[in-house]
This record gives C-alpha cells, sequence and structure tokens, in this order.
C-alpha cells in the first residue's frame, strides 16, 4: 500500500477517524491491527517474518534484564548473541543470500568448480532492512541498561510495526517511540494544531515525491538507458537529477511518514535537514538519512572504537562503517563502492583539514563569509552527486561507462539543439519541474535559516496563508503529479532497502 495510492487514501483516514473515536486504552491494539493490515496488503506471507523478529527480540530482551538483575552478564551477552543471528539471519537469507551465492560463484569460476544455485526463489519483504535495525536497537538499548525490557508484548509489536515508518523508516529508537506508544493509554492525544501540521507535512510529502521525484526521475531513466546515445551535458544532467530524485522522492516518504504519525500524536525523528546545502561530507551525514547514519554511529561506529582510537583505527572504523552501509542499501557491489566512496571522502578530509586550514590562513580567506560556505556546498554536493553515480548504476560497469560518456563525449550543442527536452520531459513538463524546484528551494531555505519544518512554518501562519498554500500543492498534485497506468516509477525508492 503505497502512501500516494487510492488505497491509502482510503486507508488512513478510516484509521485517523476510528483512532480519536477509540476509548485510550484500545488505541494501541488498533494502530497495531491497522499496522498489521498496512504490511500484509504487501504481503499476506512475509508477515510471519515481522512477527518472528517481534517474538525474539522481546523474549531476548525480557531475558537480558532477568539476567542483568541476577549479574549473569553472560546470560545477556548469549541473549544479545540470539537475537543478533536470528534476525541478521532472517535478513541475510532474504536480501543476501542470492548475492552471497554469486559472489562465491565468480571466487570458484576460476577452479572450474559446478557453480552453486539458489533453490529459492523468493521476493525481497518490503521494509526488512528497517524493522530489522529496529529491533536489534532496543536490543542493544535493553542490554546496555538504557532501556527497561518493555513488559506489554502488543505495545513492543506496535513499535515494530508502526505503520508510518515500517517499510522505510525513519528507523526509530526504542527510547522515542516505545516511550510514545507507553503514554498512549494515558494522555490527550487530539491536537488540532498538530493534525494540521501532521498533514501539511504529508502535502508536502507527496509533493515531494509525485510533482519532483517522479518528474526528474523519466529525465534520468531515459539517460541511464541509452548511455552510448549520450553525452556529456544529458549525463551531466541525469547526474544532477538523480541527486534531486532521491532526495525528493526519500524526503517526501519520510516526511509523509513524521505527518502521518504527527496526526496519530506521535512525534518521529526527523530523518532530512536540508542534506545539500551541507558544507562536508560529515555535515552532509549528519543531515542526509540521519535515523540510518546515528544507528551505524551508535550500534557499529562506536562499539568498533570509534575516534577515542590511534587515528589509523579511527580511520578503518570509518571506512568498515561505510561500507557496511553501502551493503545495507542493497545486495551488490556497486552499492558497497558507493558507500566506500563516502568513506573515502570522510578519511581525505580528515587527514587533509589541517593543510586546508593553513592554505585558508596563508590566504586570508574569510571563512565566515557566505561567499566560503556557499562554495563548501557547491563542492560537498558536487562529491555527493559524483558518488550518486555508482549508486544509481545497475552496476560498477554502467556507472564507469556513465563517467567515461560524461568526461569523452562533449557536446555542449546538446544545451541549445532542443536534444533535451527529448529524454521524457518535454518543455512544459520542464517547465513544471523547473517550478517545483523553485518551491523545493524556498522550503528548504526557510528550514535551512529558520529550523522550521514545513509543518511547523505553516502552524505559524495565519489561517488563509496555510490552508491557500495547502489548496495550491492539492491542486498542482493532481494536475501534474506523475501517476496512472502508463506511469510505473510510483514505487520509493528505499522501499527496495
Amino acid at each position: 500500500m503505497l502512501f500516494n495510492s487510492i488505497p491509502f487514501l482510503i486507508f488512513f483516514p478510516i484509521v485517523i477517524g476510528i483512532y480519536y473515536l477509540l476509548p485510550k486504552k484500545a488505541k494501541t491494539f488498533w494502530l497495531l491491527i491497522a499496522s498489521y493490515y498496512f504490511y500484509m496488503s504487501w504481503n499476506v506471507k512475509y508477515v510471519l517474518l515481522i512477527l518472528t523478529a517481534t517474538v525474539v527480540t522481546y523474549l531476548c530482551a525480557a531475558g537480558i534484564g532477568r539476567a542483568r538483575q541476577k549479574g549473569r552478564d553472560s546470560q545477556a551477552k548469549l541473549l544479545v548473541a540470539a537475537s543478533f543471528v536470528v534476525t541478521l539471519g532472517i535478513l541475510f537469507f532474504f536480501k543476501y543470500f542470492d548475492f552471497f551465492l554469486g559472489t562465491l560463484n565468480r571466487i570458484l569460476a576460476p577452479l572450474h568448480l559446478t557453480a552453486l544455485r539458489n533453490p529459492f526463489s523468493l521476493l525481497l519483504p518490503v521494509g526488512i532492512s528497517f524493522y530489522t535495525f529496529q529491533t536489534l536497537s532496543y536490543v542493544v538499548d535493553v542490554y546496555r541498561g538504557e532501556l527497561a525490557p518493555e513488559r506489554d508484548f502488543f505495545r513492543y509489536a506496535l513499535y515494530v510495526s508502526f505503520f508510518p515508518q515500517l517499510v522505510a523508516g525513519p528507523i526509530e529508537r526504542s527510547k522515542n517511540l516505545l516511550s510514545q506508544m507507553q503514554e498512549l493509554p494515558k494522555r490527550r492525544l487530539w491536537d488540532y494544531e498538530g493534525v494540521v501540521s501532521g498533514f501539511s507535512m504529508m502535502i508536502w510529502g507527496l509533493f515531494l515525491k509525485m510533482v519532483v521525484a517522479d518528474r526528474v526521475s523519466l529525465l534520468v531513466d531515459a539517460v541511464y538507458g541509452d548511455l552510448y546515445a549520450v553525452g556529456t551535458v544529458e549525463t551531466v544532467a541525469a547526474a544532477i537529477g538523480f541527486s534531486i530524485q532521491i532526495y525528493a522522492d526519500f524526503a517526501g516518504y519520510s516526511i509523509i511518514a513524521v505527518g502521518a504519525a504527527r496526526m496519530l500524536g506521535i512525534r518521529l525523528m526527523e530523518n532530512f535537514n536540508t542534506p545539500y546545502f551541507a558544507t562536508s561530507i560529515a555535515d552532509f551525514w549528519q543531515r542526509w538519512h540521519i535515523s540510518l547514519s546515528t544507528w551505524f554511529r551508535d550500534y557499529l561506529y562506536i562499539p568498533l572504537g570509534g575516534n577515542r582510537c590511534s587515528k589509523a583505527r579511527k580511520y578503518f572504523n570509518i571506512m568498515v562503517t561505510f561500507l557496511v552501509s553501502g551493503l545495507w542499501h542493497g545486495a551488490a557491489w556497486h552499492y558497497v563502492l558507493w558507500g566506500g566512496i563516502h568513506g573515502i571522502y570522510r578519511i581525505a578530509g580528515a587527514i587533509t583539514r589541517p593543510l586546508r586550514d593553513r592554505v585558508n590562513d596563508a590566504l586570508k580567506v574569510k571563512r565566515e563569509a557566505f561567499s566560503f560556505r556557499f562554495g563548501q556546498m557547491l563542492v560537498t554536493f558536487g562529491l555527493t552527486t559524483f558518488a550518486w553515480i555508482f549508486f544509481r548504476a545497475e552496476g560498477a560497469g554502467q556507472a564507469f561507462l556513465f563517467l567515461r560518456r560524461m568526461l569523452t563525449a562533449w557536446n555542449p550543442w546538446a544545451l541549445f539543439d532542443g536534444r533535451m527536452y527529448t529524454y521524457g520531459l518535454d518543455r512544459q513538463e520542464m517547465g513544471i519541474l523547473m517550478v517545483a524546484l523553485a518551491a523545493l528551494l524556498v522550503v528548504s531555505l526557510i528550514r535551512y535559516c529558520k529550523g522550521l519544518d514545513f509543518g511547523a512554518f505553516l502552524s505559524r501562519q495565519n489561517l488563509w496563508f496555510r490552508w491557500g498554500v495547502l489548496i495550491l500543492l492539492m491542486a498542482v498534485i493532481l494536475v501534474a503529479g506523475e501517476y496512472g497506468t502508463d506511469f510505473d516509477s510510483q514505487q520509493f525508492l528505499y522501499f527496495t532497502f
């Protein structure tokens, strides 16, 4: 059930209406029922996987709590290991088993050994990477003593399956989301401003997805689909276009999720904070997919030693974290390569920083000036756009072909001969995209300068302005949104991770 679909347009108002009519004690059960129905709408069979992950981590965390009370640390560690083996084992089997066999076969090929075949034909369960990480962080938090084990199984099951963020995040922490689940029977949830703010977020997220991301994807897909026929101009446009597409697509989903939860009186963590205004790669990862980057920081990078070790070990920890992050995004080597590129960026940035500081001091560069920060933003955007090429490509080979066409097939005349209007977007569609990008820039500047998300900003405005903007956005989505039977790019990009 996609957020930008008719079934969800029917499903969500029903959930909201019944939710606010039910007694407080029944709200948890209703949201749990709604969440499982939402997940089963993708594939009924795979509900067993999320239920297994829920039961295993619930029982392991309960056992860890009892073991810690009795001072049996070895038993607690064994339960942590058991939860990791089961949940990561499920993730490996469904997401990485084919990748593992393919890699093993390439290693065995020179030895002329019989290729191993996967006897199973399985679809990747939607959202499995997200809820796996969410359950594991809960177990670790309990083991660390940062959280008491949740006694109510249904409440914990809702924490794992909460439908707004179930299939593509944000990857919530138990200290934030589970604590709110515990308060559902106790607190007054109806908040007009919160509901309107959440509704505003959902409309803005749909605008990003259907008007921006799905439109620019037509250009990107056309260029990537015929690389031998394009040159520098088209590939540069497609590279920048994909940077826009993946942000508008994934941020759009996260914004809809945050808005839907806010309408239910629940606050999810922010997942994006104007990432393309970042002034360094380190800053970028504090703004992009925040829930994942902080997860890797807290549960992988710091346990490896973080930066409390030698420089060499610190750089090793950074690279391992980014390589694993790349593999999390997809079971293919080009995703690992994408993660490795970002790891190299971070390490190179740390190594060269003293030199860059000395050069800036020698040249008397005004680092507090807007021009300096703007230059940093341009460089950071260029570096992330380059890395996205490997993320978008279907493999490393296609990524290198893309770069070869970009660097060798010089064709500046393509800017003037009208050819750019033959790659999925005619003049009218390109004009709509430019206006939509201008709106995105304005909202991003408000977020960057004032620290307000779209919903919070509108909630501070007069009613005529607030509803005027929302009605205009809804009209644009209906008229200019990309949807219909001939359009097959509706699925959010991160659903496949």
